[in-house]
């Protein structure tokens, strides 16, 4: 039975609006939850390893040592002429921290005496828990 005799049947048609609005709200979803690099502060090549990933704890003062030498703590350049002062810095930086773990995240090509330096003012500041970053080996 046809009730609609002299009604011209409408086309089908697809309403794309809705889909469009999906695409967006997945996109800003994957823009927010992008995770984007740590360490911004230096360009460095962590040296390899085959390890689970740590979880991150409250108390790290990280350390970054570039393939040059140069050091940066928590976010910040520091400059020093002496292991006493870099001592002074990491000082300053696990100032309120309970228990702080210094993360020490060098080069690939870093120096060794780069890393001993680090090391050597962990100890002057009464900082005995260090950690190295790796990054997975592919």
């Amino acid at each position: 039975m046809n009730f609609q005799r002299g009604k011209a049947r409408e086309e089908p048609e697809i309403n794309l609006v809705p889909l469009i609005d999906v695409m967006m709200v997945i996109l800003i979803f994957l823009m927010i939850t992008t995770t984007y690099s740590k360490y911004t502060e230096l360009q460095i090549k962590l040296p390899t390893a085959d390890a689970e990933k740590q979880l991150e704890r409250p108390n790290e003062i990280t350390v970054l040592v570039n393939a040059q030498g140069q050091y940066v703590i928590n976010h910040s350049p520091v400059v020093f002429s002496s292991v006493e002062q870099l001592a002074e810095e990491l000082r300053r930086a696990g100032g309120a921290l309970k228990d702080p773990i210094i993360v020490i995240s060098a080069d690939a090509t870093t120096t060794h005496q780069a890393v001993i330096r680090v090391m050597e003012a962990s100890r002057l500041a009464g900082l005995s828990q260090i950690t190295f970053t790796t990054q997975a080996s592919r």
